[in-house]
């Protein structure tokens, strides 16, 4: 067990940690899947977004909205349809309704009043305006893809977040859903990273095969926030 209280900052990946990003995708994707006769199991739609989604962030810098255009594109192009151009734009324009897990909002708020609170996200500026008013809490610094340039596994997101923080590695805790995009990389630099791990009971588990061993394992987010500040639960 890590001993929270050595932690200044926790820095924040969003969508699958604090945003339930999965509803939100399979809430668009299921029914225009549909709507041109292809009929695939939720698993199956988050295993191919997460392929096209990594292809696309590999190449060279486009802004996430190009992103997930391309990505329904994508499913186009393998399943026989061509979307229309209002279908492209569906996924993007949806973030705007991604809601918080029921844990997230008040998680935050214990956590705020200890800690120093950051986000590292693959998403554009305006797009994560929408969330950060669903989250309810200001964050002290806010990195986007957009303003990295680049998208995360990238080294470039973390070490633009940890200039813009000012406090040695020690004292910077990164919080994460996603081994792949997140806990393997955080640790390269040499952070200390919590998974939060809201798969684990689930029948749906989309786990990525990347291993990389966190420094705490938590089931969401409301358990972290316990384990800082027991008396706030």
């Amino acid at each position: 067990m890590i001993e929270l209280n050595q932690y200044k900052a926790l820095t924040f990946d969003c969508y699958g940690t604090l945003i339930d990003w999965e509803n939100g995708i399979l809430g668009v994707l299921k029914p225009l899947l549909l709507t041109h006769n292809t009929n695939l199991d939720d698993k199956q739609i988050l295993e191919i977004f997460a392929e096209f989604e990594a292809e696309l962030e590999k190449g060279e810098y486009i802004k996430y909205r190009e992103v997930l255009k391309r990505v329904v594109q994508k499913f186009g192009e393998r399943f026989g349809f061509e979307p229309t151009a209002d279908e492209l734009n569906l996924l993007a324009d949806s973030i705007q309704y991604w809601l918080p897990f029921p844990d997230t909002v008040e998680a935050l708020r214990v956590l705020k009043q200890k800690f120093k609170l950051a986000i590292i996200s693959n998403v554009d500026d305006d797009l994560f305006a929408f969330s950060a008013k669903h989250l309810e809490v200001k964050f002290d610094q806010i990195i986007t893809a957009e303003q990295a340039k680049s998208y995360k596994l990238s080294l470039n997101n973390f070490r633009l977040a940890i200039k813009r923080i000012d406090l040695p590695l020690k004292q910077i805790l990164h919080v994460a859903a996603s081994v792949y995009h997140d806990i393997v990389t955080a640790k390269s630099l040499g952070l200390s990273t919590v998974w939060v791990n809201r798969r684990a009971d689930s029948k749906l588990n989309t786990t990525e095969s990347a291993v990389s061993q966190p420094d705490l394992e938590v089931p969401d987010l409301k358990t972290l926030a316990t384990l800082s500040s027991p008396k706030q639960y």
